[in-house]
């Protein structure tokens, strides 16, 4: 019997929207997963969402809501976009759940038995502002390898080193600013150093996994691996370790049980055959497709975390690249960041399917969706190759031979293209499809030339016969294009399966010929790009904001507010009226004459029986406030960042404006890391740290 096989994606977290950097991952992984079905393999693809962790505990308390909450909202937004894009889940789940806990715990327990579990003081980061223990990305710093700046607390994106918050070099609070001290904790410990040989002979032996990252991990073996902190303090939204209060699994322990969970899931509540993890897990193969900036987790843990629990090892591990964006990283501030909702927005998912795959392998580079590059693409490959000739033979038939197939005979032609999807299942199988859609335009441009050559425009005057022979020849190709791209274009397949008024179609229909069947209505089954790309541009918030120096002409206090003042200010474009929450903090006689900063398109509002058009910016550390200040600039200079072009929308809503998060370090004021500035200076303001408002 065929061993079942289990494919999974890395699980998404649950604290934001798919973007189409994540959609690379899940297009090349349901490509594959689809493939396997198509020629009968006994597959299921299972994913989960990514749900505990400091930062889903932390956005839910901004929201006012609580973790379950937040989680239930972003799963619902990550199934409707894995749909529209036609990413064929076969159990799509959740790391909050019973089943979860349920192996996170027997896999935890299991170790403890072996004797791989243990306990010891831990000196961790520690923030006494918020007044908890930061963990692995809620601290950033210098790189003690490499002294890369701005790296989180485990890993270095720039080098890949590991390490702990504890090296990081000049670190910060990445939720307050503030630099933390240290503090002791007792934590669990996994032994990885205790299971170096293990891990090596695993990598060693197993052939499919990629030379390069086995070096990378080979490299760290021979380094010398460090015990792993499996444990994290609360305020945690997570799993409580069994016979703990406050302490938690640290999210890298249960995030890849969620693998097997929703492999649960499935045998439970989904699967029509009876099933077990067991099977998939213990007695099956495994295939994980990742991304590179999680090799670490997947290629040093869970192997172990897997072995030493009685489960078997994954079968094969495939590491992608990163998606650039017109050969740059994706940026909101370049406009080249899109979520999947945005990309739909706009354009075809099968567009971006097609392109996706024309451009991966079993690789580690790093994939560029260039715009060109990609209308090209589009237009000259998927339309011109291959929509095209399925409409031109399709509606051919319809117009000059009564839309019926007869038969043909071109045996040698017929070799080569057996030949042909032969090599076309090698590349899938190997996950090389850039060659699998070389392949297959290769097959278009076969029955291109084929249709060209013979003419059977001109042969339905001459040789009736011989016209549809030609013709069922090209129908027959055009079932087979329908088979061989449908792992890739599932939509584009199916309608080409409804034109043909055929059944959904298997890798052996590729020996079946259609004959004496009468074809449906061939129709335009994907258009050509225009200008749809030229919308897909996606504009930072902050270059919606029409931010300016301005000059205080007069000030006084409010008469029925005691926290505002009414100051009439000179933007440089006008004279206008504002009222600021400042009174607490400056007097009236001592603001006038002052240079400030403020928002000019804030939509105006009464402010207490006071119109105020726009709005002043001052820093707040939550013990004072501070206007914010550009030196040397005059009423009407602009306010910019640099990477970011200003466009600035006439009016903007309060909700707008607290979209753009500026803050102050070290007197600076910024947004995203850049400082704000006019042409004449950086703008500054008398606090270290703070937010400003």
């Amino acid at each position: 019997m065929q061993k079942k096989i289990v494919v999974t994606s890395a699980l998404p977290y649950a604290n934001g929207p798919i973007h189409i950097g994540h959609m690379v991952e899940y297009i090349q992984t349901d490509v594959f997963v689809r493939f396997l079905r198509l020629i009968g393999e006994p597959v299921i693809y299972c994913c989960a969402d990514d749900t505990h962790g400091t930062p889903i505990e932390i956005s839910a308390k901004k929201k006012g809501i609580l973790p379950e909450q937040l989680i239930d909202e972003i799963h619902k937004e990550h199934i409707d976009d894995f749909q529209k894009f036609m990413i064929s889940f076969d159990s799509y789940y959740s790391t909050n759940s019973e089943e979860n806990r349920k192996y996170s715990d027997f896999i935890f327990t299991k170790l403890k038995e072996k004797e791989l579990i243990y306990r010891k003081d831990v000196e961790l980061t520690y923030c006494a502002k918020c007044n908890r223990f930061l963990p692995d990305r809620y601290v950033k710093g210098k790189c003690p390898k490499c002294g890369a700046e701005d790296q989180y607390g485990d890993v270095c994106e720039k080098c890949n080193a590991t390490y702990s918050t504890t090296d990081l070099v000049n670190p910060f609070c990445t939720v307050c600013g503030a630099a933390p001290t240290q503090k002791s904790s007792n934590h669990y410990f996994f032994k990885l150093s205790a299971c170096s040989d293990d891990l090596k002979k695993w990598l060693e032996s197993n052939k499919n996994l990629q030379p390069e990252v086995k070096n990378y991990i080979l490299n760290w073996i021979k380094e010398g691996l460090k015990d792993w902190d499996i444990s994290r303090d609360g305020p945690y939204f997570g799993f409580n370790i069994p016979g703990e209060k406050d302490l938690y699994y640290y999210v890298w322990l249960d995030a890849p049980v969620g693998y097997i969970a929703s492999t649960e899931n499935y045998c439970k509540n989904i699967s029509k055959e009876k099933c077990s993890v067991d099977d998939y897990w213990k007695n099956g193969r495994i295939i994980h497709f990742i991304g590179k900036d999680i090799i670490y987790f997947h290629f040093l843990f869970w192997p172990l975390m897997l072995m030493k629990s009685g489960f078997s090892t994954p079968e094969d591990i495939v590491v992608h690249g990163f998606l650039t964006v017109n050969n740059e990283k994706m940026s909101k501030s370049r406009g080249t960041f899109f979520t999947a909702k945005d990309y739909l927005k706009i354009l075809d998912p099968e567009y971006l399917r097609f392109y996706f795959a024309s451009n991966l392998n079993k690789s580690m580079s790093d994939i560029d969706l260039d715009f060109n590059d990609f209308k090209s693409s589009i237009n000259n490959k998927l339309v011109a190759d291959l929509g095209n000739f399925v409409y031109r033979v399709l509606s051919f038939s319809n117009r000059n031979c009564s839309s019926k197939v007869t038969g043909f005979s071109e045996k040698e032609l017929q070799k080569e293209l057996k030949a042909k999807y032969e090599d076309i299942k090698k590349a899938y199988l190997s996950y090389n499809m850039r060659e699998t859609v070389k392949l297959i335009l290769e097959v278009g441009s076969i029955g291109n030339k084929y249709f060209q050559d013979n003419k059977p425009w001109e042969l339905v005057k001459t040789d009736e016969k011989k016209a549809e022979e030609v013709v069922s020849f090209c129908v027959n190709l055009v079932k087979d294009i329908s088979i061989i791209s449908k792992p890739i274009l599932p939509a584009m397949s199916a309608k080409i399966e409804a034109q043909l008024n055929i059944k959904p179609q298997s890798w052996e229909d590729l020996d079946k010929e259609l004959k004496n069947h009468e074809i449906g209505k061939g129709e335009i089954l994907i258009k050509k790009l225009e200008d749809e790309l030229d919308k897909l541009a996606v504009k930072d918030p902050f270059a919606l904001l029409d931010i300016a120096a301005a000059e205080i002409l007069e000030a006084k206090k409010h008469p029925e507010a005691d926290k505002l003042l009414i100051l009439q200010i000179n933007t440089g474009i006008d004279k206008r009226q504002i009222c600021a929450g400042i009174a607490n903090y400056y007097k009236p006689e001592d603001l006038v004459g002052k240079k400030i900063i403020v928002l000019r398109n804030l939509k105006p509002a009464k402010l207490r029986g006071e119109m105020s058009a726009g709005m002043l910016l001052a820093g707040s550390d939550g013990n004072s406030v501070k206007i914010i200040e550009a030196p040397g600039s005059k009423p009407g200079d602009r306010v910019f960042i640099n990477g970011i072009t200003p466009s600035p929308e006439s009016q903007i809503s309060i909700e707008d404006f607290f979209k753009v998060k500026i803050n102050v370090d070290k007197h600076k004021v910024l947004y995203r890391g850049e400082p704000l500035k006019t042409e004449k200076a950086e703008l500054k303001v008398e606090l270290d740290s703070g937010k400003v408002s």
